[in-house]
């Protein structure tokens, strides 16, 4: 009913992974993209990595992730969320598929990593949280992908961002359940409210609602290949 044609779901970890197998197999409109969290990342070893790569056979998964760095919570050891970020990212070469990051308070680590080993990957900056850094991400051909949080009044910096990311390197997210848009605030997050961040985004840009969806409808084509159809 809001427009919302296609959902990327996200594992984060083995449960979550099945779950959004199962939500891909039930619902045509979805697909999924199998990965470990980096909150979820401690022990992270081979036997990881083999679990991803059955996963992301299945045929609707479009993309490995969410996978990074996360300093903010102090959940994992930092060398594990390096390995398991380090895996990922091979795993995304060895399969051909693009590599969603989730980055918290971790920025320099984050980007030197993508530099080093993500070379020729379609990179998505998942819930982009660093508007000072965001030349150097669009100079290495970075996906920019805005959630909700970008409505929120306090982030003039993220929306200063948003309005000036060039149109063919600009996504946008729910991170449902979480990051509700200004207009709902107090509620649970859901993908229908994706059409609030587009809306805020758009007027951001000064562009129509209509043109960015258009827009963005098409990056995430050409990044997840919904018109491949299964």
């Amino acid at each position: 009913a809001a427009g919302v044609r296609r959902i990327l779901t996200v594992g984060m970890d083995a449960e979550s992974c099945r779950s959004a197998t199962m939500a891909a197999e039930r619902f045509p409109e979805v697909y999924l993209a199998v990965g470990r969290h980096p909150n979820l990342a401690e022990g992270y070893d081979d036997r990881v990595t083999g679990l991803l790569r059955s996963f992301a056979a299945h045929e609707r998964c479009r993309a490995i992730g969410e996978t990074g760095l996360d300093y903010f919570r102090d959940r994992t050891p930092k060398a594990d969320q390096q390995r398991a970020f380090e895996a990922q990212i091979e795993l995304a070469r060895e399969l051909g598929k693009p590599l969603v990051i989730h980055s918290r308070a971790a920025e320099d680590d984050t980007i030197a990593t993508l530099r080093d080993r993500a070379d020729g990957l379609d990179v998505i900056l998942h819930c982009f949280s660093m508007p000072d850094r965001l030349d150097e991400c669009l100079a290495e051909g970075w996906w920019i992908s805005f959630a909700g949080n970008v409505t929120y009044p306090k982030n003039k910096d993220l929306q200063e961002a948003a309005a000036r990311v060039p149109g063919d390197r600009l996504l946008v997210e729910t991170d449902a359940p979480y990051l509700t848009p200004q207009p709902m605030r107090k509620e649970r997050n859901t993908p229908a409210y994706v059409t609030e961040t587009a809306q805020f985004v758009a007027e951001l840009r000064g562009q129509s609602y209509a043109a960015l969806d258009e827009l963005v409808t098409a990056n995430a084509n050409r990044l997840f290949g919904w018109d491949r159809g299964v």
